[in-house]
């Protein structure tokens, strides 16, 4: 957003930032999204500024409720479940998608096209997902679950209807968008919506309501959805569809502590695997069917930092995050490790990359994407070495068979950091809020060596 008339005002976010008491207790920000980069209207610009760095890809994201700001539950479809009773096949028929049709907002889906195509006819690649964190409100009001009750308001993932209405969503985004599309992804960090919103809750995400449960039925509804949602872009467009989960490198505090260790394994498992492995395998602790297994072509890798974790601690695992290391550091600091921290307090930490990347491979043994990658470095000082290493890195991970099609860097240009808002500097090209204007950082001429280049050239490689 950040331009006037293309506000969005019908999301569960925009509810949350804009909620007087979110901003007084400072939970989030007070910097609010119709202040921001404007990409929605400066696309054009945004694209010739990728272009000209050297990319050849772009991730773009289609939000639900510009597409469906009211309800589309009056739309029937068939919904049939297993014999565990998970929601296994989900039939939404040639009328009910013309009634979806001529319910979705026709200037937004148009505006879309336009963006979409003017990458495209580029010649370049573009992945889109299709749910970044963001619900519509008539699906999710998180003001509304804190203070009437989380089943007393829209529940968002706490709702199996959201994996109804989620797939008659995508169904009319495969439908009108397939054309454009080299490769889907259903979902961007399923698990951060989970854990943020309902465990850990000072994150600033909505609803921020902490139970254990509502984080695992949040996790479960959302595997669903991505099975459902898988079949229904299969059969429309037939081009790969994957998910992007947020992945940290989990290392015990003490490797020689054998309770360290297994500490360290649960909470790997929960955090980085468990979705994976729902829709890869079709069992997991939160829902097992047939009807999950093999709904994943790719995996999208979001990689920031690592965690290291101890025995003990009052965590339904019995572990805890030691702090001073990974996402737990000095905004701007300096880890326990004598690492540099950014301006978000994540420590500079490349190698977990290789170790995720690897691990993740060999679990899985799907093409892989490296979603996100990158550093809130206002100064552009950490991020010319964080780009050159997390790169080395993912090339590392390659020669030891990974299959690595991919890197995208975030962000190409700065945005709205959820409950962060604008504070957090994440582009190779910095926005001035007020103008709009973008100016390249020092590290977009790194980038732009690199990727014209289609290498990482040996003269970067220095400590």
């Amino acid at each position: 957003m950040g331009y006037p008339g293309h506000e969005d005002p019908n999301t569960d976010w925009w509810i949350w930032v804009h909620s007087p008491d979110n901003i007084a207790s400072g939970i989030v920000s007070g910097d609010l999204p119709e202040n921001g980069p404007a990409y929605f209207a400066l696309y054009k610009l945004d694209h010739d500024i990728a272009e000209s760095l050297g990319a050849n890809t772009l991730r773009l994201g289609i939000e639900w409720s510009r597409i469906f700001s009211k309800p589309t539950r009056d739309v029937r479809v068939s919904v049939e479940r297993d014999e565990n009773g998970v929601i296994a096949h989900i039939d939404i028929s040639e009328s009910s998608l013309k009634a979806l049709l001529e319910m979705a907002n026709k200037s937004a889906i148009e505006h879309y096209r336009r963006i979409f195509r003017d990458w495209v006819d580029r010649g370049k690649k573009l992945v889109l997902n299709l749910n970044h964190f963001t619900l519509p409100s008539w699906v999710h009001d998180p003001v509304a679950v804190r203070t009437r009750g989380v089943f007393n308001a829209p529940s968002g993932w706490l709702s199996e209807d959201t994996i109804v209405e989620f797939t008659k969503y995508v169904y009319v985004v495969g439908t009108v968008f397939g054309d454009l599309a080299d490769m889907w992804s259903t979902m961007n960090e399923p698990n951060v919506v989970a854990v943020a919103g309902y465990l850990m809750v000072k994150s600033g995400f909505p609803p921020g309501v902490p139970s254990l449960d509502y984080a695992l039925l949040a996790l479960r509804n959302q595997i669903v959805a991505h099975a459902r949602a898988y079949d229904v872009l299969k059969a429309i467009s037939g081009k790969p569809v994957g998910v992007i989960i947020n992945y940290m490198w989990f290392e015990p505090y003490n490797e020689e502590s054998e309770s360290d260790k297994q500490a360290t394994q649960q909470a790997s498992y929960m955090y980085n695997y468990v979705f994976a492995d729902a829709v890869t395998t079709g069992s997991s602790p939160l829902v097992s069917s047939e009807a999950l297994k093999r709904r994943l072509d790719w995996i999208g890798v979001n990689y920031y930092t690592r965690m290291v974790v101890s025995s003990g601690g009052s965590s339904a695992g019995g572990w805890r995050v030691v702090p001073g290391y990974g996402n737990l550091c000095t905004a701007g600091g300096v880890s326990k490790a004598g690492r540099p921290c950014s301006d978000f307090g994540w420590e500079f930490y490349p190698e977990g990359l290789e170790k995720t990347l690897t691990a993740v491979y060999e679990r899985y043994h799907l093409p892989i994407v490296v979603t996100e990658n990158g550093v809130a470095d206002s100064a552009d000082s950490l991020r010319p070495r964080f780009i050159i290493r997390h790169l080395e890195a993912t090339l590392k991970a390659i020669e030891k068979g990974a299959d690595v099609r991919g890197y995208l860097h975030w962000a190409l240009i700065d945005n709205y950091e959820w409950a962060m808002g604008y504070s957090m500097k994440f582009g190779v090209a910095k926005v001035d809020f007020e103008t709009k204007k973008r100016y390249l950082r020092p590290s977009a001429l790194v980038f732009r060596e690199i990727a014209r280049r289609s290498e990482l050239p040996e003269e970067l490689l220095f400590d």
